[in-house]
């Protein structure tokens, strides 16, 4: 590592990236909030609206592949990225219509978002550095804190807003939110890959093959999908343990909340905390790190030390998710990069949705257990690290310059 202090991870750049990233994340992540309440508060169906999540959520598995091979071979990725933010926003407004709307318009509007969402996630996040030197590893970071502000944000809004001026509007505000993504991405600069096949369905096939087949590529998209696992099994033990200690399901907020505020400052600090370690070591020891604290959380002292452990995991998770995305890009072979970014998000939010279902059904389980086993779940997604092999070289503090033609202005996410 070189003597002089990290450059900062915020800037001009930084801040365009975020700017163009978040608004569209944000918006994703209110929604599957906003939905439940509005179809609650206007039908009183329960059920409709886990479904209407459900419909916005399951497309974005299916259509991954498509989308990470169309944008690898687009000529102007740029123009699909903001094509898919406007729609998504008109999507989200006509979900905002539900009575007078009908629900078929509704659920076909969610379908056509969940079909939309992997372009400004995995799509967006396979564009924000080509190399592997430090510049990348401060993209990459920065690509996490806008992950992890999305992923509190969204939710937050809708919480804020739907009682104040009721859970329509609200809808309608992660529309307006949405939009702001589609005026902040020309701000981004983002050069074609030179990618040709002979068509679509050979393209996805050489994406899957690359995943399945690519022996680094595939442990670090299965250890990223363990670590989705076991994240996944968190809230429902949360909400268990909070009904078994205090009585009060709304203190398992407490511990989600937790989670997600040290992830938030975790990734806050990774754009500029010096580093030695391999992008592999980093994994291996960041998941381990957060599944040994989380089992620490589960030993039962009381439940302030389980806030306060399950706030330390989450502080852990932002070096190896930020090692894990300058893994994807310096792993997949030329020409399926948005399709290894792409499925790979997919398979993180199948994994994440298992985990919750894997524990809803074992909510009859001492909820210390369901939390002793989501630890345990994420030390064994750090031990799939060690399958990697040896190789790579650490990222080292260096000029913040990418070496890619990503993005308009170093450093960037």
């Amino acid at each position: 590592m070189s003597g002089s202090p990290p450059a900062p991870g915020a800037g001009p750049g930084a801040l365009r990236q975020l700017a163009a990233s978040v608004p569209f994340r944000t918006a994703a992540s209110g929604t599957q909030i906003a939905i439940p309440i509005l179809v609650v508060d206007r039908t009183g169906d329960i059920g409709l609206g886990a479904l209407l999540v459900a419909l916005a959520l399951i497309p974005s598995i299916v259509a991954a592949p498509l989308v990470g091979a169309v944008l690898d071979r687009a000529r102007r990725p740029r123009r699909l990225l903001m094509a898919a933010a406007a729609a998504s926003a008109l999507a989200y407004a006509v979900a905002a219509g539900l009575d007078p709307l009908p629900v078929w318009a509704v659920a076909a509007a969610l379908v056509v978002s969940g079909l939309l969402t992997p372009f400004g996630f995995g799509g967006l996040s396979s564009f924000v550095a080509a190399d592997t030197g430090a510049g990348a590893h401060r993209a990459y970071a920065l690509d996490a804190l806008s992950y992890n502000v999305s992923g509190v944000a969204g939710p937050a809004l809708v919480a804020l807003l739907a009682p104040t001026i009721g859970p329509r509007w609200a809808l309608a505000a992660m529309a307006v939110i949405a939009l702001a993504s589609v005026a902040a991405y020309p701000m981004l600069r983002m050069q074609p890959r030179d990618v040709h096949h002979d068509g679509l369905v050979p393209a996805m096939l050489a994406g899957l093959r690359a995943l399945t087949t690519h022996r680094r590529l595939a442990v670090v998209t299965t250890s990223g999908a363990l670590a989705e696992l076991g994240r996944g099994i968190l809230p429902i033990a949360a909400l268990s343990l909070a009904l078994r200690e205090l009585g009060d399901a709304a203190a398992s907020a407490a511990i989600v909340t937790a989670f997600a505020i040290g992830a938030l400052i975790g990734a806050a600090v990774e754009p500029i905390r010096p580093r030695r370690l391999t992008p592999q070591a980093t994994m291996a020891i960041g998941f381990a790190a957060t599944g040994v604290l989380t089992l620490g959380a589960a030993i039962g002292i009381g439940f302030p030390w389980t806030v306060a452990l399950v706030a330390l995991s989450g502080l852990c998770t932002a070096a190896p998710t930020a090692a894990m995305l300058v893994l994807r890009r310096s792993e997949s072979p030329d020409g399926v990069v948005a399709q290894v970014f792409t499925v790979g998000a997919a398979l993180r939010t199948t994994a994440s949705a298992a985990g919750t279902a894997v524990a809803g059904a074992l909510a009859g389980v001492d909820p210390l257990v369901l939390l002793a086993m989501s630890g345990a779940i994420w030390v064994i997604a750090g031990g799939t690290m060690l399958g990697f092999g040896r190789g790579g070289r650490p990222v080292v503090d260096e000029p913040p310059t990418l070496t890619g033609p990503a993005l308009t202005t170093p450093p960037v996410a």
